[in-house]
This record gives structure tokens, C-alpha cells and sequence, in this order.
């Protein structure tokens, strides 16, 4: 039986044209969050199981790759519970791992600590357009800075890398969990139910405010609770200012040192931004991952209809590690999402030399072969591309195939001599 030549679904082949675009972006990536003094990290792809399991990944938990124990470990014949057969995991995200490895060398890294993380991530979801089961995150962290010049600065090197890729008018949007869980305990609701509430407030964008009354009605909670809930919605929408619009109807459910924080994140922002995109704060902005303590983001891009990357303040994921809280905030890209973006748009990587193409005839050898390989590197030490390549039966198929990747000039050897 013949084997199957496709990829797992769910996983792609990458092919030269998308894979010259996907290292273009890459460089751009790490070049500008080395200005901004980002260090540039690598974890394992596998996690130990207990680590992923942790209740800090939300619904990525129920998403897990999972591996088997091997070996003498691995007893089918006596397992009573998954932990008797599986100990590891590929990891799901970049902040998981990140959290246990500064955990392991803190005493090895500056602090405050700027880390690059680029790697595949796995996560046994529903492929779909722009979602994958295995794909590229890209995360920059600073951890052990406390301030809000953590996000500031997530929020500047995060743009003005999108604004180099070529990225405009699209959004930042921001919140705090802080003010979320301020709106739903000025409404009433118990401390308990807040993360319930949080899910369906996450899809107002979807169903609108009647969708999320119905959903919360659905679950139990009181009329009462919920009117005054969705009034602050309807309330805020109606404000010039949203922002001190929340100040002023949580004024006793917000510390003012976490007013005044949020603000100034906002206002240093829009102060040095460039105009490729636009700072907003939106009190609907939830974010799925349990883990986040403080500021949220999230990348809106109009080119594609959703998130392309978010981020947030996690300062309890590390004290799971070590026993000791550290202030870690976080901002990624939506690497995939973003390569579908350039490559459905016909993106070119800028900047490119020449591309020339060497067809040597199958009879050209021996000192003539040599001759046309030390022409091919002359070029190339002067900074051209060349290939060089036998020629076809079907010349002309064979050049056509050549300029559909890019390649302008050509140059046919012949024995009898060179023919352009």
C-alpha cells in the first residue's frame, strides 16, 4: 500500500514562495525587537504534563498533543488514569514554557528580563482559515518589571515591528482585568462567577448585548444583576470619554494608583505612536487565558477578520514555579495569521538582488563546466543570486516554471557557446 503523501490535517507544507516571505517577516521581527533590547530565547517543544495541565492555559488545556510514556514506564495492561500513561506534552503556547524556564535560570538573566521567543506550538484544535494545529507563535515578555513601562514598551515594539512589515490603520485594543472584574462586581455578581461571565462578555462581538443577556439569563443569574451589567455597556457607548466614564462609575471598585496607571499607558502611547494604528480602549476586551492580572491587548487588523495577536499582564504564573510572584507581561503576534494576510495580498519581499538563472546544456563538462560554476560565484561574491541548473528538454517550461519564482535574468550555455 502506498503511503500518504499528504500532511496530518491540520499541519501544512510549506512551499519556497510563502517560506521566502515567512523568513523575510522573521528577520524584520527580530531585527526590531533587538532595538528595543529584546534577547531572543528557545524553550523545548514538549513541556512535562503537569506543567500544561496547571489550569493557567484556559481552554488550550483541552487542547493538548499528548504523549505517551515509553519503555518499561508505559503499562497499558495496569493504567487506571491518564497519568499512568502520559508524563509529557507538546506545549500549546510560548508563556507556559517561558514561565518555567526563567523559573529554572533567574539568576542567569538581567533583570528586568526582554525575551524573544519564535517557535511552532501544537494545539489539537478545529482547522480552520488562519488556524492551524501546528504554527508559528512570536512572543516578547519583560519580566520582573512591576511598572507600566512594561507595557508601553510591548505595546511601541510590537507596532512599530507590524509598521515595518507593512502593516497600517490597524487597532491596539486595551483593557485590564482589573476593570472587568470591577464591572461585574459593581453589578453584583460573586467572585466566583466572574470567569463564566467573562466568556460571554467575550462574545458580544458575535451576539450583542441581547445575545449576552440571553446567555447570562441562561446561566442563572439575576435580572437584577444583569440589567445593571449590560447598563454600564449601554451607558459607556452613549460617553465622549468611555475611559473616565469607568473611572467615575468604579470610582469604589478601582485603586486609583490602577487608574492612573492604565491611563498613562494610554496617554505615552498616543503621545510617541507613529499613525499606522490607532490605541483603544475597550471594556468588552476579555481574553481567553485565565493567567492575565492586569493589562490586556489585543491586535485588530482590518485586512482579517479577527485577532492577529494579543497579549496581557500574568505576574502569578511564575510564583506556581518557584513559590515567589513575578511581575511578567507579555505581547504576540499571530505570526500565521499575519503570513496569510501578506501572501493572499501578493507581498514582495523588498530589497531582493537580481535573480539569475545559469541553464548549462547536459553535454557542457570538464573545463567548460567550471568555467560557467567560477562565472555563477564571481556574480554571487558581487552580491547577485544566481542558480545554476541543467537544462531542460522543455527549455521553455523549464523557464517559465524559473520566472513564476522570481528569476528575471537568464543565461543558456551551450558547447557551442554562450546564448542569451
Amino acid at each position: 500500500m502506498a503511503l500518504n503523501k499528504k500532511p496530518v490535517t491540520g499541519m501544512k507544507d510549506i512551499l519556497p514562495e510563502e517560506m521566502q516571505i515567512r523568513d523575510y517577516v522573521i528577520g524584520v521581527i527580530k531585527e526590531t525587537y533587538g532595538k528595543f533590547g529584546f534577547t531572543s530565547i528557545e524553550t523545548p517543544c514538549m513541556e512535562n504534563i503537569e506543567n500544561l495541565s496547571s489550569k493557567q492555559g484556559g481552554e488550550n488545556e483541552k487542547l493538548i498533543f499528548k504523549v505517551l510514556k515509553r519503555g518499561e514506564k508505559l503499562n497499558l495492561e495496569t493504567a487506571k488514569e491518564e497519568a499512568d500513561v502520559v508524563d509529557f506534552g507538546m506545549r500549546y503556547d510560548l508563556t507556559v514554557p517561558l514561565a518555567r524556564y526563567y523559573s529554572s535560570h533567574a539568576n542567569e538573566l538581567p533583570a528586568p528580563f526582554k525575551a524573544l521567543q519564535m517557535g511552532n506550538v501544537w494545539r489539537a484544535d478545529k482547522p480552520q482559515k488562519g488556524r492551524y494545529r501546528q504554527f508559528m507563535q512570536c512572543d516578547i515578555d519583560i519580566l520582573g518589571d512591576a511598572s507600566n513601562l512594561a507595557e508601553i514598551e510591548l505595546i511601541l515594539a510590537t507596532t512599530t515591528t507590524l509598521e515595518k512589515i507593512g502593516f497600517k490603520n490597524f487597532e491596539i485594543r486595551i483593557n485590564d482585568r482589573r476593570i472587568l472584574k470591577a464591572m461585574a462586581a459593581y453589578s453584583g455578581f460573586a467572585q466566583e462567577n466572574y470567569d463564566n461571565i467573562f466568556i460571554t462578555l467575550d462574545k458580544m462581538d458575535k451576539i450583542g448585548l441581547e445575545g449576552v443577556e440571553k446567555e447570562l439569563l441562561a446561566d442563572g443569574y439575576p435580572q437584577e444583576n444583569i440589567d445593571k451589567y449590560l447598563s454600564l455597556f449601554r451607558d459607556m457607548n452613549a460617553s465622549d470619554d468611555t475611559l473616565k466614564f469607568i473611572e467615575e462609575k468604579l470610582t469604589d471598585y478601582l485603586e486609583e494608583d490602577m487608574k492612573a496607571s492604565f491611563r498613562e499607558i494610554i496617554e505615552s502611547v498616543n503621545a510617541t505612536k507613529s499613525d499606522c494604528f490607532h490605541l483603544v480602549f475597550d471594556p468588552t476586551l476579555v481574553r481567553g487565558m485565565s493567567y492575565y492580572t492586569g493589562t490586556i491587548f489585543e491586535i485588530a487588523m482590518p485586512e482579517f477578520g479577527g485577532s492577529c495577536g494579543g497579549g496581557g499582564r500574568y505576574d502569578k504564573m511564575i510564583g506556581r514555579f518557584t513559590g515567589k510572584d513575578v511581575p511578567a507581561c507579555g505581547f504576540s503576534i499571530g505570526f500565521e495569521r499575519i503570513i496569510l494576510i501578506l501572501t493572499e495580498n501578493g507581498f514582495k519581499v523588498p530589497g531582493q538582488s537580481k535573480k539569475k538563472a545559469y541553464l548549462v546544456e547536459k553535454g557542457i563538462s570538464g573545463e567548460a563546466l567550471c568555467n560557467v560554476i567560477a562565472q555563477a560565484q564571481k556574480e554571487r561574491q558581487s552580491g547577485a543570486q544566481v542558480l545554476v541548473a541543467r537544462m531542460n528538454k522543455n527549455k521553455k517550461f523549464q523557464k517559465e516554471q524559473l520566472m513564476a519564482e522570481g528569476y528575471e535574468e537568464f543565461l543558456d550555455f551551450y558547447k557551442e557557446g554562450l546564448k542569451n
